[in-house]
């Protein structure tokens, strides 16, 4: 059976030449920022209890490391997307909360997960090559 590809005169993209260098193409620095198994759950967890103390963060991700979800946390905040606040307390208390530029990133990664549902739904099926 023939694979279907596009043929050479099938354009997928713009005619507009684009140089594939990583460094050249957004996408690639939006999943420098949003990618891992971690961060886009994360961004949601706090969303979902917006502030969230680390340690219900931590009860959420069972399946997390703690040193993981602290460092996942950090590039977070570095990159702007959680906010850090500690309070003076004892035992300290820290809470996240999404930044307005993290809550810009709620409809990209809903945009992201409807993507996901429609090619689940149509994702074609592995075939054998002869």
């Amino acid at each position: 059976m023939k694979k279907q590809t596009n043929s050479d005169d099938q354009g997928v993209s713009s005619p507009k030449k684009i140089e594939l260098k990583p460094d050249n193409l957004e996408l690639v620095s939006l999943f420098k920022v949003i990618g891992g198994k971690w961060k886009i759950l994360l961004i949601k967890a706090v969303s979902h209890q917006c502030p969230k103390r680390f340690g219900t963060l931590k009860r959420d991700m069972e399946n997390l490391a703690h040193g993981t979800l602290t460092a996942q946390l950090r590039e977070l905040e570095r990159d702007g997307i959680v906010q850090r606040e500690v309070f003076a307390e004892s035992p300290p208390r820290v809470e996240y909360k999404l930044t307005p530029l993290g809550i810009t990133l709620l409809p990209v990664i809903q945009t992201l997960e409807d993507w996901w549902t429609s090619y689940s739904n149509v994702k074609p099926s592995s075939e054998t090559q002869d």
